[in-house]
């Protein structure tokens, strides 16, 4: 039986992301995933407080708390993703060991500035947005994710070929009927 997982591309406003825009030149610069259609319950590695730039990790997002409801004009894209069953389950266990272990996994500042002169950093329980999502997709060998480049930008999950746009706008304005 196959089952869904979504991947939210996004663009906030914040000082980063537009810095991020302006280095990679593309709509979106945050990634997350989900595994409701609801997109109730989003994770990335991002802010840990919606006010604090600077002090960045695993989060649970949601489209009306924390970052995004504070900046409720961010724009999103958001696709959806047939997987097996088995490979749905195997990326809920590793988002729950995460939740789980999450003081001990932080944001990787430095990738993400390495990334901007396409040098790759990856070093051990530190993730950069994008670097997640594509963590959660190639741990498991879903879909063409291992053909995903290493130094990973959010717009690069365009390139799977098992996606499906199902909504573009304000993050806000997502519903599902």
């Amino acid at each position: 039986m196959e089952k869904k997982i979504y991947i939210i591309l996004s663009q906030t406003g914040t000082m980063f992301s537009k810095a991020l825009k302006f280095f990679t030149r593309a709509e979106y610069n945050h990634a997350s995933i989900s595994l409701s259609p609801t997109l109730d319950k989003m994770y990335s590695f991002g802010r840990l407080n919606p006010y604090n730039p600077f002090k960045g990790g695993f989060v649970q997002e949601g489209k009306d708390v924390g970052t995004f409801k504070r900046f409720d004009k961010t724009k999103a894209l958001v696709l959806e993703i047939y997987v097996s069953e088995e490979e749905y389950f195997k990326i809920k266990f590793f988002i729950e060991y995460l939740l789980q272990h999450r003081l001990q996994f932080h944001y990787n500042y430095w990738g993400v500035f390495f990334a901007c002169f396409k040098k790759n950093l990856e070093p051990k329980k530190r993730f950069y947005c994008s670097q997640f999502v594509r963590a959660c997709l190639a741990y498991f060998n879903i879909d063409n994710s291992r053909s995903l480049p290493k130094i990973i930008k959010p717009m690069d999950f365009m390139k799977l070929e098992n996606k499906k746009i199902i909504y573009t706008g304000l993050l806000k304005n997502y519903f599902v009927s």
